[in-house]
């Protein structure tokens, strides 16, 4: 499989030069990148809750740890605009799980949702010339 970067160079080499949503440009668009376990998802979510009803949290509070949440991985990517895109990593073997490989995984799925909607704005802003 070819990355992005593999991509945009055999693009350059063959002299294709209209305009096209480049990686550097879906880098250039994200702001800010998040990650987080769902089992992080699931405490921040209940300590939020006690938080907010002006609880003090005690662990005993605190959901039982889960094996399975611990090994799904989320980011979420915020845009320059304000908009977010998540990507996920689901382990499925918990004694193969790596935290820095699920991010990347992660991160990877979820700048490959930013490719349809930059490509989607160039068509748009183009089609108007």
């Amino acid at each position: 499989m070819n990355t992005n970067n593999e991509i945009e160079q055999e693009i350059q080499e063959k002299g294709l030069v209209a305009p096209r949503v480049t990686p550097a440009e879906i880098e250039a668009n994200i702001a800010s990148e998040y990650y987080f376990s769902a089992e992080e998802g699931v405490i921040g979510k209940c300590v939020n809750r006690l938080a907010l009803d002006g609880l003090v949290i005690y662990p005993s509070d605190l959901p039982k740890r889960n094996k399975n949440l611990s090994v799904l991985t989320f980011c979420v990517l915020v845009l320059r605009n304000g908009f977010t895109v998540t990507g996920e990593s689901a382990c499925a073997s918990p004694e193969n799980f790596n935290a820095e490989i699920g991010c990347k995984i992660a991160r990877e799925n979820a700048v490959q949702k930013i490719w349809p909607l930059m490509g989607y704005a160039l068509k748009d802003t183009l089609s108007k010339n």
